[in-house]
């Protein structure tokens, strides 16, 4: 079928009509399991009643006024964020990756106020996703992403992931901060260690840097934890948030404790859209949800009965699953054969999944999903695992013949 939107994706040719927790809807009737949540986004699945409850409320009222004036949905939802984290303040806008330019920003209007206008650059790890705008995707450094489009932008130093002293020999006078994923999703679902956060949070305290945190992907109860980061101990200076933020409205946001902030005054940085009252609503609602009592608790409690479900399929098809990894409800499946072949076997048993770096298949289901949808999840791996390791194992008898 032809369409005139830019073909800058390569989509799958399935459409949804409907959606209702962890299940979407084609026309036709199909059923799909939804393991995608929009990648990470719709942490309470489709169609949550007060979600729709909320976003119909205020859909009534008003919509967008600017931030010419105030907007007290916003200033409730930035109180919210800072009394359940490290920061002082938030800046809402649209998007992961508008997010991440903002704390770039952040860090480096930081150095300048504090007398270091040379400090611009940040220190960004190989394997990482940060967003695919010119500067976002400069951080990343993914050359197949930035090809064609000209010279990357100025500030960034890329180095091998995990390696401390690596880092030390990478900051120097012009070093402004160190960005990073507590979890690497689209890297492969790689869980960065505490100890090495650590070591990053006293650089960064020993050289005078901003931490900047990337918690687009694994913030809003994602990992088990509001933010990922909560879970080992150590608090950025900075840290950038959206998908499960909106539920599935677009909203990004990016946080910074006062000191971080004390740049950020007013002309320093806008958004037309950003913190609209609509918005505002959703995200509000979601934070009512994931903050009500027992129900992060939940999130572990299902993380931990997929892990080891998933575990199990592990070790019953070693020649497909080669590691199980992850984080709460971030989970990675790390395979022996091409991962297209798993989103591939794994759609046609009508459940979705997005690709990860290092040859990983992503789980991301709702935060709200139950122990018959988990069941029937590892039911349905197992059905495509089996199918994988026999076709593999044919072409291997008949590769050796």
């Amino acid at each position: 079928m032809n369409s005139h939107v830019l073909p800058t994706y390569a989509r799958v040719d399935v459409a949804f009509e409907r959606g209702e927790g962890a299940w979407l809807y084609t026309a036709a009737g199909d059923r799909y399991l939804d393991f995608t949540s929009g990648v990470a986004v719709n942490a309470l699945g489709h169609a949550h009643p007060k979600l729709i409850a909320a976003l119909t409320e205020q859909a009534q009222k008003v919509w967008h006024v600017s931030n010419l004036y105030r907007i007290p949905g916003a200033e409730r939802l930035a109180d919210r964020l800072c009394a359940a984290s490290f920061a002082d303040f938030v800046f809402f806008c649209n998007s992961g990756t508008e997010a991440i330019e903002g704390a770039i920003k952040m860090a480096r209007k930081y150095q300048a106020v504090s007398g270091k206008p040379e400090r611009y650059r940040i220190i960004t790890f190989e394997g990482a996703f940060h967003g695919r705008t010119l500067a976002a995707l400069s951080a990343t450094g993914n050359k197949k992403y930035l090809d064609g489009f000209g010279p990357p932008v100025e500030g960034f130093d890329q180095v091998a992931y995990g390696d401390i002293e690596l880092v030390k020999k990478a900051i120097g006078p012009e070093t402004a901060g160190i960005l990073i994923e507590p979890v690497m999703g689209e890297g492969g679902v790689r869980v960065v260690p505490s100890a090495f956060l650590r070591a990053l949070r006293e650089l960064c305290d020993k050289h005078g840097l901003m931490l900047i945190f990337d918690e687009v992907q694994t913030g809003i109860g994602r990992t088990g934890a509001l933010f990922a980061h909560q879970l080992t101990g150590v608090e950025p200076d900075i840290m950038a948030l959206a998908k499960a933020l909106g539920g599935g409205f677009p909203v990004g946001a990016f946080l910074g404790t006062a000191e971080a902030a004390k740049g950020m005054t007013p002309g320093t940085h806008g958004s037309t859209f950003g913190g609209n009252p609509l918005a505002m609503a959703v995200a509000n609602a979601v934070l009512d949800v994931v903050m009500e009592d027992g129900f992060l608790d939940k999130v572990k409690q299902s993380a931990l009965r997929l892990k080891q479900r998933l575990a199990e399929v592990k070790d019953r098809y070693p020649s497909v699953i080669a590691e199980v990894r992850g984080e709460g409800l971030l989970m990675g499946l790390r395979l022996v054969p091409p991962v297209s072949e798993m989103v591939d076997e794994l759609r046609a048993e009508k459940m979705l999944t997005p690709a990860a770096g290092d040859n990983v298949v992503r789980l991301l289901p709702p935060l709200i999903i139950g122990e018959e949808e988990i069941s029937e999840a590892v039911s349905r791996i197992d059905r495509a695992c089996a199918r994988l390791a026999q076709t593999h194992a044919r072409a291997a008898k008949q590769g050796a013949a």
